[in-house]
């Protein structure tokens, strides 16, 4: 019994993180433009992690552009800048991204 509560509790910690982070990429409406796993308006986020994987300074640089917005990138569609995203949140975000594989 013990072990099967330790499982649930240690999958729940797992767990909770990627949801959460869903949570707030919803709430801040990236959802909107983009989806983990699929090319919307913008990237795939898999792709995005995939494109910055092994760069020490991905994190940093995809805050700024959640932040501030970019063009060019992924083709000719801008993403606008995220001025009701907190830098906070941005880092928080971009950190979720990068983990998705």
């Amino acid at each position: 019994m013990k072990r099967a509560l330790f499982a649930l509790l240690a999958a729940t910690a797992v767990a909770a993180p990627a949801l959460a982070d869903t949570a707030l990429a919803t709430a801040k409406n990236c959802m909107a433009c983009h989806a983990v796993d699929k090319k919307l308006v913008g990237p795939a986020y898999k792709d995005v992690a995939s494109k910055y994987a092994g760069q020490k300074d991905a994190a940093d640089k995809l805050s700024v552009k959640i932040m501030k917005g970019s063009v060019g990138v992924w083709g000719p569609v801008p993403m606008p800048a995220n001025t009701q995203v907190s830098e906070a949140e941005a880092k928080k975000l971009a950190a979720w991204v990068l983990s998705l594989k």
